[in-house]
């Protein structure tokens, strides 16, 4: 099952920039330039990042979580429409270009000539690349068929295009690459969420694929097991916990994260701690943090030795620790989360998030680089293909704090999706992807959606009429 995208610029940003001008290197798609409050548009149409949303996150109060969620235990949530009190105003397509708010990373790790140094970057990225969805509560839209959404970023050196490739099951491919051909970064995400009666969780189906071409590596992961908790009761909070294992296809090395599940004394909570090793298993660090913080790097040696002056120590958490509900109505309460990492003597810093707006609690709990993913300047109409993720009538009533339209506006496009599938299959017709095909990860093998290229030429024609 295929599903065909077009993707359209829009500038995202990790922190506000006045200038932010943003031009395709591959087209001139906006002519005959013209200021508007003394500012000259980017080439997409966009004049600046916007720092807010238009209004404020609703209140969630007066809906029934639970005589909807009653019906879901045990089952699919991908396969059940899915009341829009529950959404943020993203699609998730817009939400997987998130991964690539700390591309700084990526560049780092090509600058190095030393691939433990690199994977040690390589690394960090990818505890970073899933950092965005602590406290985020809200469900992004799913992507109609059809759907696509573009990014390009000449400050931070990249451009991505992504494409609804399946509805069923649900499948969202993405390309990222250097706009100096330095890397590329792809991958394709079946998620799987399942409703357990107090929390729903989340599994990311799909490999993430990183290649540096001037050192002509290529790593591969798969990222963490999410759950969101107190769906129903309570406060919502979220872990993620699995493990996660960096492959350098080129070298051998390899990183094995542990994301660390809560435990019942909540002493884990957020933690991820792992090693790096070469292909003959030789350990050359540790890497330690909170997925919602910061990483470290340090010798495995130094690292030991620390924990087991810790261990010496007894330093016994547990007594004020608060065991989590376990009863059938009970919440499941957050622990106490304390905020910084204690540095170990020796340690590096491979990365730390960027703090997230002040409003940002009003705002879907969005970090500085959600807040622009949906902007639509008045310059950018005419210049997005109409498929884009920014152009879809629900998402920008719920942005907007229409939540009646944005409802009604929802049900209308997922029936129009449906009247197209019957349509097809009356004319026994397959659906077709436009930039992604389907096949195996060079890499790996696995099954996986490839970048036929292309996008860039611009050639926006025959696209399906989805919204």
């Amino acid at each position: 099952m295929n599903s065909e995208e077009e993707f359209y610029d829009a500038e995202t940003g990790l922190e506000s920039d006045d200038s932010c001008e943003v031009s395709f290197k591959d087209a001139c798609v906006y002519s005959n330039k013209q200021r508007v409050n003394g500012k000259v548009p980017s080439e997409n149409g966009v004049l600046g990042r916007r720092t807010t949303l238009p209004a404020p996150m609703f209140s969630r109060n007066d809906f029934s979580v639970w005589g909807f969620l009653k019906k879901c235990i045990g089952m699919e949530l991908s396969k059940i429409t899915m009341p829009i009190v529950f959404n943020e105003p993203l699609s998730f397509l817009q939400r997987i270009t998130e991964y690539m708010e700390h591309t700084y990373l990526i560049h780092e790790a090509c600058k190095h000539s030393d691939s433990i140094e690199r994977m040690q970057l390589v690394a960090a990225f990818a505890v970073s690349a899933v950092a965005s969805q602590w406290d985020r509560t809200g469900k992004p839209f799913n992507p109609l068929l059809g759907e696509t959404f573009e990014l390009t970023r000449e400050d931070e050196g990249y451009r991505m295009v992504s494409e609804q490739v399946s509805h069923h099951p649900p499948i969202s491919a993405f390309y990222a690459e250097s706009l100096n051909q330095d890397f590329s970064f792809h991958g394709s995400i079946y998620p799987k969420l399942k409703f357990w009666g107090k929390s729903v969780e989340a599994e990311p189906k799909g490999t993430m694929t990183l290649e540096l071409s001037k050192h002509r590596e290529a790593y591969t992961w798969t990222n963490p097991m999410c759950c969101v908790h107190n769906v129903i009761l309570g406060k919502l909070w979220i872990e993620q916990y699995g493990t996660v294992e960096i492959v350098n296809h080129s070298t051998g090395d390899k990183c094995v994260l542990n994301f660390k599940p809560c435990g019942m004394f909540g002493k884990e909570l957020h933690r991820v701690e792992g090693y790096i090793q070469d292909k003959s298993k030789k350990k050359h660090h540790v890497l330690y943090g909170k997925w919602t913080e910061c990483v470290f790097s340090i010798e495995p040696k130094v690292f030991e030795a620390n924990r087991k002056a810790e261990r010496k120590s007894g330093g016994d958490s547990k007594k004020h620790k608060q065991e989590q509900g376990t009863g059938g109505d009970d919440a499941d309460e957050m622990p106490d989360v304390q905020e910084t990492v204690t540095m170990i003597p020796g340690s590096a810093l491979l990365w730390r998030i960027a703090p997230r707006p002040p409003h940002s609690t009003q705002m879907y709990n969005f970090t500085n680089f959600a807040m622009t993913l949906n902007e639509l300047e008045p310059g950018m109409i005419g210049v997005l293909a109409p498929t884009d993720c920014r152009l879809r009538p629900d998402i920008r009533a719920m942005e907007n704090g229409d939540i009646d339209t944005a409802s009604q506006e929802k049900e209308r496009l997922e029936e129009k999706q449906r009247a197209a599938r019957r349509e097809r299959a009356k004319d026994e017709e397959e659906w077709s992807t436009r930039w992604f095909q389907q096949g195996n990860n060079p890499y790996t093998g696995a099954a996986d959606w490839i970048f036929k290229g292309g996008y860039f030429d611009r050639k926006y024609s025959d696209l399906p009429n989805i919204y």
